[in-house]
């Protein structure tokens, strides 16, 4: 059998209707192939409204042939070439005919769209225009059109479990995120402008009451509008809180502790013996480095305000390692005792934080510690990476339209061959 580049473009991007008439190369353009497209015999035409079959109009004038740039090949780059239809239709009046390669005005063929789509993931979009000789204006259209396609046509069935997080995308400025967790199918959900609790609304909105309905978990942290949101929208489903910004209330009390008794001691003229010790404070004993290891041996005996918080906030550790909830709901409930009668203020007021959201918590040890924000975390710091990745895009659909496509793993439209 002898390939040509026909016969080559008939197996990979058959046409209904239209056949692959030659391929030439053209060095008067600078080196490109060109390759003519033309309508079967007694194929009629389709309207490019109703997508119906509809009688012929005219065949247009010599100087109305178009051009589309499809997939090159060793870094020549291909054009389709075709002097299109105009059709005669009851319903939508004399309208241009539908190609099967591309759409309206676009002189990109749909399956070159898609390929520039799948490269932007793994390059930037600049990277992308210049190594398949088009502008970022392109790429950013056909990502932009493959992202649409994904968001109209994706699965949202068997959503059982969401994660919300807000994100800082500039200053001051935040974006609140949902999303999926279930195991085997963590994606990006949806995306809204700033992080209040009608953004929130919104998207148990557009989730629908049935989809909400089947959530049975659903991960946050200690913002205020969230909670009161997911009481609201989702009463049945068990409300995870974020272990990361437990820990993180709890490393902002040691820091305001141990600030608070670093100016003490300096005004009393006494040694200043927490220098330089702020992150061992901070840390976990096992992360010591040897240096820090020997100075804190000498402190923990000390009835040092900030050693005494350290100690409290390390106690705390083990309630994570509990399986049952009632175990952990008496620990819980000791460890505040004991930090409500330590007379250390920042302490005292997570300690009234986590007394006051004490079933919220308990829920981590319900859904068996299947769930919670570690997973919410990890999604966001691609989300971050994408962010950095797009930096200089002028507009939040830009940045958003990244962010779907390299998270939400969305459907693409479907062709006859696939390039990856």
């Amino acid at each position: 059998m002898n390939l040509t580049l026909t016969s080559i473009l008939k197996k990979i991007l058959p046409l209904k209707g239209f056949r692959y008439a030659w391929a030439r190369w053209d060095e008067h353009t600078g080196g490109v192939i060109e390759v003519k497209l033309a309508a079967r015999q007694g194929a009629l035409a389709r309207c490019s409204g109703c997508r119906r079959p509809r009688p012929g109009y005219d065949h247009g004038t010599a100087k109305e042939e178009r051009r589309w740039q499809f997939i090159g090949i060793w870094n020549i780059a291909i054009f389709f070439l075709y002097r299109p239809r105009r059709v005669e239709c009851p319903r939508c009046g004399i309208v241009a005919e539908q190609l099967p390669w591309a759409r309206g005005k676009l002189r990109l063929c749909e399956a070159f769209r898609v390929f520039l789509a799948q490269w932007a993931r793994l390059l930037s979009w600049q990277d992308v225009a210049c190594r398949f000789q088009v502008t970022w204006a392109d790429v950013y259209g056909s990502v932009k059109w493959v992202v649409r396609y994904g968001l109209r046509h994706r699965d949202r069935r068997g959503i059982t479990a969401l994660g919300v997080d807000e994100v800082c995308v500039g200053k001051g400025k935040f974006w609140s995120v949902v999303y999926q967790i279930d195991a085997g199918a963590r994606r990006l959900l949806w995306i809204g402008k700033d992080r209040k609790a009608a953004t929130l609304h919104v998207f148990f909105n557009r989730l629908g009451a049935p989809l909400c309905a089947q959530v049975r978990f659903i991960c946050s942290d200690l913002w205020k509008a969230y909670l009161g949101v997911i009481a609201q929208r989702l009463p049945e489903a068990l409300h995870i809180l974020d272990r990361f910004h437990i820990r993180q209330n709890l490393s902002q009390a040691i820091d305001q502790i141990r600030r608070a008794e670093v100016g003490a001691l300096a005004r009393a003229g006494l040694a200043p013996c927490l220098k330089k010790l702020r992150w061992a404070l901070l840390k976990h004993r096992r992360n010591w480095t040897k240096k820090e290891r020997g100075r804190m041996r000498d402190l923990l005996c000390t009835s040092l305000r900030s050693v005494r918080g350290f100690l409290l906030v390390e106690s705390f550790e083990h309630f994570w390692t509990y399986t049952s909830p009632t175990w952990a709901g008496k620990f819980l409930d000791g460890w505040c005792r004991r930090v409500l009668r330590s007379r250390l203020d920042p302490l005292k007021k997570v300690a009234r934080t986590l007394r006051q959201h004490r079933r919220l918590l308990l829920n981590y040890f319900e859904a068996k510690k299947q769930f919670s924000n570690s997973i919410v975390e990890g999604l966001n710091n691609k989300l971050k990476t994408t962010l950095k990745r797009s930096y200089g895009f002028r507009s939040d659909l830009a940045r958003k339209v990244a962010l779907y496509h390299a998270l939400a793993k969305l459907p693409e439209p479907q062709l006859t061959h696939s390039f990856f």
